[in-house]
C-alpha cells in the first residue's frame, strides 16, 4: 500500500466519520489531499487553510498544530483499518510451507516498502507518541491487543515444525516485537534513512533466527 493509496483510505475514513463538522472534515480531507501531492513537510498550514475555504487560525482553534490535525486523521483510520491490514498481511506472507526465516525475511521487505513509502507520516506518528503519553496510552495498548494473537499463531505454526525454539509464545512475541519494531524506528525515524538494502534485511533476519530460531522437525 503506497503512500497516496494510505492517505486516500484515511479520506474514506473521514468522510464517514459523525464525530466531526462538515468544516472539519472538509479541513481535513484537503490536508489529506495536500500530503499525499505534496509531502507532509512541505504542505503548509496557510495552503490547507486557503484549499478548504477556512481562516488558517481556525485550523490552530480546531487542532493545535499540523502534526495534531495529522494524527486526527491517523487515529481513526488506525482503530478502524489495522485489524484488517493485519490480517491482509499474513494472509499474504504465510503460504504453504514457507519457511520462518522465509517469513521473516519477506516480512521485512514488505513492511520496509510501506514504511518508506509512508516515512514522513511514520515519523510524526513515531514522534508523537514519544511525547504524547495520552496517546501513547490509547494506541500502543490497541495495537498490541490486535497485533498480539496473529502474531501468536504465526510463532505457534513455526513452533510445531520445530522452527522456533519452545518457550512460551508471549516471550517470542515479545522478542520479535522489541527487534522488529525498534529495528523500523531506528532506521525510518531516528535516522530518517531512505532506503534498506538486502543486506541490512539479512543480517536482521540472522540475528533473529540465532536467538529463537530451531532446527526444524525431520
Amino acid at each position: 500500500m503506497g503512500n497516496s493509496n494510505l492517505l486516500n483510505k484515511m479520506a474514506e475514513i473521514i468522510q464517514k466519520s459523525d464525530n466531526q463538522t462538515a468544516k472539519q472534515k472538509k479541513i481535513m480531507e484537503v490536508a489529506i489531499s495536500l500530503f499525499a501531492e505534496k509531502g507532509y513537510s512541505n504542505t503548509a498550514t496557510a495552503e490547507i487553510a486557503k484549499l478548504a475555504g477556512v481562516a488558517e487560525g481556525t485550523i490552530f482553534k480546531h487542532y493545535g498544530t499540523k502534526e495534531n490535525l495529522l494524527l486526527s486523521i491517523m487515529v481513526p483510520f488506525l482503530k478502524e483499518l489495522f485489524p484488517s491490514m493485519a490480517d491482509e498481511l499474513f494472509e499474504e506472507l504465510m503460504t504453504d510451507n514457507i519457511s520462518f526465516e522465509e517469513f521473516l525475511r519477506k516480512f521485512l521487505k514488505n513492511r520496509t516498502h510501506f514504511l518508506l513509502d509512508n516515512q514522513e507520516i511514520f515519523q510524526v506518528f513515531i514522534k508523537e507518541m514519544i511525547y504524547k503519553e495520552e496517546l501513547k496510552n490509547e494506541l500502543v495498548p490497541y495495537i498490541f491487543e490486535q497485533a498480539s494473537p496473529r502474531l501468536g499463531k504465526v510463532i505457534d505454526v513455526f513452533q510445531k515444525r520445530g522452527e522456533v525454539i519452545d518457550l512460551p509464545i508471549s516471550q517470542i512475541k515479545n522478542v520479535l516485537a522489541t527487534t522488529v519494531f525498534g529495528f523500523f524506528i531506528s532506521r525510518f525515524a531516528l535516522l530518517n534513512r531512505q532506503y534498506l538494502n538486502d543486506e541490512e534485511i539479512d543480517h536482521i533476519v540472522r540475528f533473529i533466527i540465532n536467538g529463537i530460531g530451531s532446527a526444524p522437525n525431520p
